[in-house]
């Protein structure tokens, strides 16, 4: 009798948490995801680390625009991330985690949020320089350094309250899964419907976004190449937008292709989350972008 319940036991166990079998929780870790996981954390912790003080130097000696203002919250948000990516590395190198389920989800909330306020600095960014090309901003109010500091502080102040609210009562809340297992929930997506429609349209909206500003970009530099040709070179005005255009390659190349996945990985959260961990670790990759302020005189002409 024992034998034949056993089964059954296992089977209504598993009808609240389908993604969460007892099975899957003895499984051991995925050693080739981890590894892979772990060298690009390492390379953007390092490289992020080394960009970090001479970029902050660089732009609080120009913080004197809007531009320049949303780049100094960029680097922030980066910051913010880096702080936090040594417990990624630590979970693994270590295939364990031990420092409890609250710490866990703030961890793994950070890389989304990383992602999504890098997303918007890089759209302020691109769109002030954009205008600033076409002549259609000279000298609008809110370009006072004033205006644009109290902007980043409301920005941050959203985030500062809605961020541990979010997490305490929503983030990872919805099925329960081994204290010693972290970064692993793709389930909670099919919880709500309005969960699953709002991961469809922020993908898009980013891959749009990312598109359409890489594409007007890129026009921007085929115009002023038919206007000066040769020795556009020699613009500052040039090398102003080519520094844009970085940006934007940033955006399409570490957001779109994780988007892209997004958009099929919500179908199928229980087979792929180990593939969607790898595409989320190449988001982390703009925080690379501090290492295009190589030196002064580049960011003194792109931002003042």
């Amino acid at each position: 009798m024992a034998a034949t319940m056993a089964p059954s036991n296992s089977t209504s166990g598993n009808e609240s948490y389908p993604y969460t079998t007892k099975a899957q929780e003895r499984m051991p870790p995925n050693h080739v995801y981890d590894a892979m996981l772990l060298c690009v954390y390492t390379a953007v912790l390092l490289s992020g680390v080394l960009g970090l003080v001479p970029t902050v130097r660089i732009l609080q000696s120009n913080s004197r625009s809007l531009t320049s203002i949303a780049v100094l919250n960029l680097i922030f948000a980066h910051f913010l991330f880096l702080v936090t990516l040594p417990f990624r590395i630590y979970y693994y190198a270590a295939h364990n985690w031990s420092l409890g389920p609250h710490w866990c989800k703030v961890v793994s909330s950070m890389i989304h949020i990383h992602l999504y306020m890098s997303f918007i600095f890089y759209v302020i960014i691109l769109v002030m320089r954009l205008l600033s090309f076409h002549r259609r901003v000279t000298e609008v109010a809110f370009n006072r350094r004033t205006h644009a500091l109290f902007g980043s502080l409301a920005v941050w102040a959203v985030v500062a309250v809605a961020l541990p609210c979010l997490i305490h009562f929503f983030y990872g809340n919805a099925a329960k899964t081994p204290d010693t297992t972290c970064f692993k929930f793709g389930m909670h997506i099919h919880n709500s419907n309005a969960v699953v429609a709002l991961n469809y349209a922020t993908s898009s909206v980013i891959i749009t976004v990312s598109v359409a500003l890489m594409g007007l970009q890129a026009h921007v530099l085929l115009l002023l190449y038919r206007k000066y040709g040769c020795s556009c070179r020699g613009q500052q005005v040039f090398w102003a937008q080519l520094k844009s255009m970085c940006f934007a390659g940033i955006m399409v190349v570490c957001f779109v292709p994780y988007h892209i996945f997004r958009l099929y990985y919500i179908r199928d959260t229980k087979n792929y989350e180990d593939v969607n961990e790898i595409f989320l670790s190449l988001t982390t990759l703009s925080c690379l972008d501090m290492l295009t302020f190589g030196g002064k005189g580049t960011c003194l002409w792109c931002y003042n």
